[in-house]
């Protein structure tokens, strides 16, 4: 299998992206952008550097924004090129355990969760008083931990979860902001209704399923990819298959954040993340591709309000590559 990992970066290489760059079997992807040094250089590594982005062909590439995380798409698009299987999404910030990458299977039997709502992930990996980026503050009160049964599944996208400084939102950092180690347990499934954000983090991609890496270009920073993964949700159901979640397999040591910046940038977050599933499997029309689907969901969450004109002439820029 030809496997990419994608990270973008404005900093040296990072413990991270050095550990990453030895693995033999995976081939590392960093992502420059104005903010990187312009002699980013490291053995085994894939630098696109801004000049060379340019130079890739892809007419989305002079669309999307300068300073911005989702330069990562041009590292996607480089990955996808060059034959990728599977594309692993994850951050220069993110130190890989020995265990990195092991074990991903995309079909066979695991632990089911199956409440047709929204579930805090985890609460199946921690006793702690703790919730993702992107699950609904309105029900961190009431959330129990969600009960399992064995199913088969065929797995579209696996979510590995961060130990240290995990994947929060800026309430978390600002009330509680404790560092958690997730307990070690079996995977766990989602079944179709069954929802729970995930993120960029440790994130892996079969192949089918490369349209819904798309990053959203024109919201804010810290819905970006949290819009992502919303969407790709119920348009992976539409095909028969679902998202997982594993155990922490990186350690995250978080680069510096004005937690109110990330708060301000997090508001569509708080405020949508219910409204963008409702409005994403009502838009999903079951016979159609994969890639007309994620059109037809950021067409409707167009007529909503929650993405601009300018978010759909990118999208379709990006959709012209499969």
């Amino acid at each position: 299998m030809n496997k990419f990992i994608v990270i973008t970066s404005i900093f040296p290489p990072t413990e991270a992206v050095k550990k990453f760059a030895m693995l033999s079997d995976w081939q590392l992807i960093v992502v420059g952008d104005k903010k990187s040094p312009e002699n980013w250089k490291f053995n085994d590594v894939v630098y696109l550097s801004p000049m060379v982005q340019k130079k890739l062909g892809f007419p989305i590439i002079n669309k999307l924004p300068w300073n911005s995380y989702t330069r990562k798409l041009a590292g996607y698009l480089y990955a996808i090129k060059k034959g990728a299987d599977i594309i692993a999404d994850t951050d220069d910030d993110n130190i890989p355990y020995t265990n990195w990458g092991e074990d991903i299977s995309f079909e066979g039997s695991f632990d089911t969760i199956n409440s047709k709502s929204f579930v805090n992930i985890y609460k199946s990996f921690s006793k702690e008083n703790i919730w993702p980026r992107g699950y609904p503050l309105n029900k961190i009160l009431n959330e129990k931990i969600p009960k399992t049964s064995s199913r088969k599944h065929n797995i579209g996208v696996w979510q590995f979860l961060a130990d240290g400084d995990p994947d929060v939102d800026a309430i978390y950092r600002l009330t509680i902001n404790k560092l958690i180690f997730f307990k070690k347990r079996k995977k766990i499934v989602l079944e179709n209704e069954t929802v729970c954000p995930f993120n960029s983090q440790n994130t892996f991609f079969k192949k089918e399923f490369f349209p819904l890496l798309y990053l959203p270009a024109f919201v804010t920073f810290r819905f970006t990819d949290i819009l992502r993964g919303l969407v790709a949700q119920p348009i992976l159901w539409n095909y028969g298959y679902k998202l997982g979640f594993g155990q922490a397999t990186v350690l995250q040591k978080r680069n510096p954040h004005d937690y109110l910046k990330d708060f301000e940038s997090e508001i569509p977050v708080y405020l949508e993340s219910e409204n963008v599933i409702n409005i994403a499997k009502k838009a999903i029309v079951p016979k159609s591709a994969i890639t007309e689907n994620l059109l037809n969901v950021y067409l409707a969450l167009k007529t909503e309000g929650i993405v601009s004109d300018k978010e759909i002439e990118t999208l379709k820029l990006w959709l012209k590559n499969f």
